[in-house]
């Protein structure tokens, strides 16, 4: 089982998800617990980063928001939880372009902007953290 420092993890996955899925890539040694980080559009090498980066016996990809069903869903949810009778309207911003910038304004005029925050913040830690032991991740604090 290899070590990972949470806060490492942590700014791994934000620069993974940061961007469309695959544009930004993270990867863990499971021989020694560096991270990886690579991407096609900016120049994120500061070292040689391995030939066999994406041999799954060596290496674990980092996942995108999405796959953690952190993503437009996450919203949702706290629509859901937070903001009931706001949920149509919600939901009706993430059938477009721009959906966050609309989420968030509606946030902050309901006065739930720093709840999203703490809500986001604790749902991507749990989430990792799972993520992290379901893959044999010792992940240190």
């Amino acid at each position: 089982m290899v070590a990972v420092k949470f806060d490492d993890l942590s700014s791994a996955f934000d620069f993974v998800s940061y961007a469309a899925p695959m544009e930004h890539q993270a990867y863990i040694s499971l021989d020694t617990g560096k991270i990886y980080w690579i991407s096609d559009a900016i120049d994120t090498i500061e070292e040689a980063i391995p030939e066999d980066l994406e041999d799954p016996d060596r290496y674990l990809a980092i996942p995108h928001k999405n796959e953690l069903d952190l993503g437009s869903s996450l919203a949702l949810r706290f629509a859901a939880q937070q903001l009931p009778a706001r949920y149509d309207q919600i939901e009706g911003f993430f059938q477009r372009r721009g959906a966050y910038a609309r989420f968030k304004d509606l946030l902050e005029r309901e006065g739930a902007l720093e709840r999203w925050y703490a809500f986001e913040a604790d749902s991507v830690e749990k989430a990792l953290r799972q993520w992290g032991a379901e893959n044999g991740l010792e992940i240190l604090d």
